[in-house]
């Protein structure tokens, strides 16, 4: 794969220098940003085992091959690695090969109707869904410049590559969505979604609610009912995010325990609510929000045949508190956090920016939070966290930020149901884009 990402690479700058430029215009790109951070009992324990200090890089460059008005070919490769490390480009010599390829699609109208095809990113739910790169195709119509009803549909995993005849589908995971994007004003969007997910043997969730983490689940047939609000009024803005999961899928491991014989149907019904908002003050904002998603219980969470917590996939990434949530530094989490796979949970933030100067801001949030259900220890109480972030404009484009937090734990955030220690991180990113 390696050898074949830097071949890929090679063609495609062959391709952009070599081709006359009258024939196409080519457009680059690019994010880069090194981060050196340190995070402190994350274990909520006194064993130290989830102590981590790290500076790491990542390089993402972009490059588009506008052909004609109705025809593009755009990518994305991304390069990183943590200093010293050898799965990157981090040790001595700093030659390893450690490129991705996170984008490669067409681009291309046909009429009304814009179709993207191959490696993309798919976002919906604002990441309580999807925020991940992936593959598949996108077909938007466009009926006017109020409504847009895209088709997409993304081919999650392939369960028996390279299978031949009827083992080429088994295994399989697909994502069907509608998403009709609808602007009553300039100011106001409503955003309803549907999607299904479907496999026959693979496994559709593959990261779930933490109740079902011994749980293998197949044979799905999941609805996944939704809906988006955003709204600006004035100097207010908010939003809002309802999403219902139904459908019903086949379950081992966790189910076995339970005394459910292989095979047994497991109804789907977890959900989520979102409600957020921020009021404009010129030099300053007033910000919050606040969601619940489902959880279950910790012992035989399925004995009652139906799966309550609100179920995500690899797929969702949700940030949010910079501990609990995985903020800037998303390496781990805390033990008892699900991080930016919420799913059992209910946290509520407030806070506030303040911009000094026009390079100068200052973000402040406090955050609670607890699980929706209790834990295997009967705690429930993550506890509350204060986020700082200072965010200074070097120079022209490059931005420095410097983050400081601290979780007043909760007897949740520990193996053992007893914390020990708050969890903390500090650390500073330099980051630019073009």
């Amino acid at each position: 794969m390696k050898k074949l990402a830097v071949l890929a690479l090679a063609a495609l700058l062959v391709v952009a220098f070599t081709v006359p430029a009258s024939a196409l215009e080519n457009t680059f790109g690019g994010y880069w940003r090194t981060r050196m951070f340190q995070q402190r009992n994350f274990d909520g324990d006194n064993n130290d085992s989830r102590e981590n200090v790290m500076v790491d890089t990542r390089t993402r460059l972009y490059y588009t091959a506008k052909l004609n008005d109705n025809l593009k070919f755009v990518n994305k490769f991304e390069f990183d690695t943590n200093y010293g490390s050898a799965a990157g480009f981090g040790r001595v010599g700093t030659d390893a090969v450690a490129i991705e390829i996170k984008n490669s699609y067409a681009d291309f109208n046909v009429g009304p109707v814009n179709f993207l095809v191959g490696a993309q990113g798919f976002t919906l739910a604002r990441g309580f869904i999807s925020d991940e790169d992936g593959i598949g195709i996108k077909a938007i119509f466009k009926v006017n410049d109020g409504l847009y009803l895209p088709f997409i549909w993304q081919k999650m995993y392939d369960g028996n590559d390279p299978g031949v005849g009827e083992d080429r589908t088994r295994g399989d995971i697909d994502m069907y969505i509608f998403t009709p994007v609808i602007y009553l004003s300039k100011d106001i969007k409503i955003n309803p979604y549907y999607v299904f997910v479907h496999s026959q043997d693979g496994f559709a969730f593959s990261t779930v609610a933490p109740a079902y983490a011994a749980t293998s689940f197949n044979n799905i047939n999941a609805h996944v009912f939704g809906l988006d609000f955003d709204g600006k009024f004035g100097a207010a803005s908010m939003w809002f995010t309802g999403i219902m999961q139904t459908g019903s899928s086949q379950a081992t491991g966790a189910a076995a325990s339970a005394g459910l014989a292989p095979g047994t149907e497991i109804d789907l019904a977890g959900y989520l609510l979102a409600l957020g908002g921020k009021f404009d003050l010129g030099k300053a904002d007033i910000h919050g929000q606040a969601f619940l998603a489902t959880g279950d219980k910790a012992v035989n969470p399925l004995a009652d045949k139906e799966a309550g917590a609100f179920l995500t996939t690899n797929s969702t990434y949700y940030y949010w508190a910079e501990i609990l949530g995985r903020g800037i530094f998303d390496q781990q989490d805390p033990v008892g956090s699900t991080g930016f796979r919420v799913s059992n949970i209910l946290a509520a933030n407030l806070g506030a920016k303040f911009m000094p100067m026009d390079k100068l801001s200052i973000t402040a949030d406090l955050w609670w939070a607890k699980l929706d259900e209790e834990n295997a220890f009967n705690e429930d109480e993550l506890g509350i966290e204060a986020d700082v972030v200072v965010s200074y404009k070097l120079v022209e484009g490059l931005t420095l930020d410097v983050v400081g937090a601290w979780l007043f734990a909760g007897d949740a955030v520990s193996a053992d149901g007893k914390n020990d220690k708050d969890p903390y991180e500090f650390g500073t990113r330099l980051s630019l884009s073009f």
